[in-house]
């Protein structure tokens, strides 16, 4: 059963949905679990996918827009801050509590891409999870850091100031895309990743029409300044569990957050599968999904 819930972070109005197990007796306790989505995705799309599974197995979970996107509320739209994702987490652990068929000493966070490193940064210092996990996971800091000279972020640095004073002073907003739009912008040398970001965002396998593949330019000095394990082998003391396919070229984040954390951890392997076939390709989910009933059991 799915139903839809809206919850505050702050003085904003957070969109959920929230998905309740097979035959819910709402004067049982529930393990609940925050399911965070990626960076420009909604709840509708992978975050849901999982949430539902997670669901059948007999948790209460919970995925929810970020503020900014989708259904939520948050000016300016489409902007990607990692400290209000990250607080959205905690805004939605919030709500999770308040259910009062939840155990508040058993919630769990579940993140994918992005959502992985934000739910791992928000277990870093939010106690309340007792448990996270992650599909696909990157640290969207150093992705957006890159490999790059240290010249060509300060250049990339100093290109985002001059677009915040011009929209200061009246210039229309600026947007980047998460993935290209259409078939012609790629060729040859597009990576994997974007081609398959294209195929999964873009086309009817999961295109949403509130996740609309833009995020303002003026994001960019935010993401540069954040690290999704900054605090990670002090802070994260709660069991972790890392699933990644073999084929995914973002394995390399998943493989650092499990060399930092000091806690309980695993790195669990998906084989031939790539970052995105992870989101909904279903021999892929029923692997992961199997992994993440196990681990949520046993540790809420």
């Amino acid at each position: 059963m799915k139903k839809s819930v809206l919850f505050k972070n702050g003085h904003l109005k957070m969109m959920g949905n929230l998905y309740l197990p097979y035959g819910f007796d709402k004067s049982k306790k529930y393990s609940g679990i925050v399911v965070v989505h990626p960076g420009g995705g909604v709840k509708e799309q992978t975050a849901g996918v999982y949430a539902q599974k997670l669901s059948d197995k007999g948790f209460v979970t919970l995925a929810f827009d970020a503020s900014h996107q989708g259904e939520s509320e948050g000016e300016p739209r489409l902007l990607e801050d990692p400290i209000a994702r990250v607080e959205d987490v905690r805004c939605a652990v919030d709500y999770l509590t308040t259910l009062p068929f939840v155990d508040q000493e058993k919630i769990g966070a579940l993140g994918i891409c992005a959502g992985g490193g934000y739910a791992i940064a928000a277990a870093q210092t939010e106690r309340r999870i007792k448990a996270v996990a992650t599909v696909s996971a990157v640290d969207i800091g150093a992705m957006f850091r890159g490999e790059g000279s240290m010249e060509t972020q300060l250049q990339t640095l100093e290109a985002v100031a001059k677009q915040r004073t011009a929209e200061a002073n009246g210039t229309e907003a600026h947007f980047l895309t998460y993935a290209p739009d259409t078939l012609e912008e790629m060729d040859e040398n597009t990576p994997v990743l974007m081609r398959e970001a294209f195929d999964y965002y873009r086309t009817p396998r999961a295109q949403h029409p509130n996740s609309p593949n833009r995020f303002l330019f003026t994001s960019v000095d935010k993401l540069m300044a954040f690290s999704a394990s900054s605090q990670m082998s002090t802070y994260l003391t709660q069991p972790m569990l890392l699933i990644v396919g073999t084929e995914a070229d973002t394995r390399s984040y998943s493989e650092q957050f499990h060399e930092l954390s000091n806690g309980p951890k695993e790195l669990f392997w998906v084989e031939g599968a790539t970052h995105i076939a992870m989101y909904d390709i279903l021999e892929y989910v029923d692997q992961a999904g199997t992994k993440l009933t196990e681990f949520f059991g046993k540790n809420l």
